[in-house]
């Protein structure tokens, strides 16, 4: 009898033990399960980083064809010239718009735009250009619809046009400073914007650049 329940502790000791059965077993539910627990935990956090990346995505504002300046309560936003561009160059002589929206941010101080100049033309401002307190001037039209401004009224239009003197381009900038009656003025690099309008039949040539490159920055 001795050798045979030696022979029976013998095997018992060598069968081989199944981690995670025991592991499984321990917390009562099987490993399928808890794997298929766990792979539900990861997609719904999947899910969920990919909605935010959508909301952010939603909530970008639209692209602008010009820049921004500031002279005091006054913010200047997407100010840029546009005019129709066949060639290299623009030329002196041409008349080309200049597109700008100012936002008076003061609550209580009125102001208004008293000129503006610049070294690549003279600058005619035509229309009411008063900004009272919280309201926006739009000097030209925008291409497409303008993004609004919250808690600000709008203010009737202008229209800015410039008889070039010098040839500009597309891809330079030029200097053209703008003059408020109270907040003072403010010097910014205005790019050159072809707007909805075709673009220019070829690149810019490395002599013609070098030949008109008084106006741009």
């Amino acid at each position: 009898m001795a050798p045979a329940r030696h022979v029976a502790e013998s095997a018992e000791q060598e069968a081989p033990v199944n981690p995670f059965e025991r592991r499984t077993s321990a917390h009562g539910r099987s490993l399928p399960a808890a794997l298929a627990a766990c792979g539900f935990v990861v997609a719904v956090a999947l899910t969920g980083c990919s909605s935010g990346q959508v909301s952010q995505t939603a909530t970008q504002e639209p692209a602008i064809n010009g820049t921004s300046g500031y002279a005091g309560e006054i913010t200047l936003r997407n100010i840029h010239l546009r005019a129709d561009q066949t060639s290299d160059y623009i030329q002196p002589g041409r008349d080309v718009a200049l597109i700008l929206t100012a936002a008076n941010n003061s609550p209580d101080i009125d102001d208004k735009l008293l000129s503006i100049t610049s070294d690549v033309g003279s600058v005619t401002v035509t229309g009411d250009t008063a900004l009272p307190a919280t309201d926006v001037l739009v000097i030209g039209t925008p291409d497409g619809q303008p993004t609004p401004l919250e808690n600000i009224e709008v203010a009737d239009s202008a229209e800015a046009t410039v008889e070039l003197t010098k040839p500009i381009t597309n891809g330079l900038t030029y200097d053209f400073t703008f003059t408020f009656e109270k907040a003072g003025e403010t010097t910014v690099n205005v790019p050159v914007s072809a707007g909805e309008s075709p673009r220019r039949d070829g690149p810019v040539k490395a002599g013609d650049s070098a030949d008109h490159s008084g106006g741009g920055h």
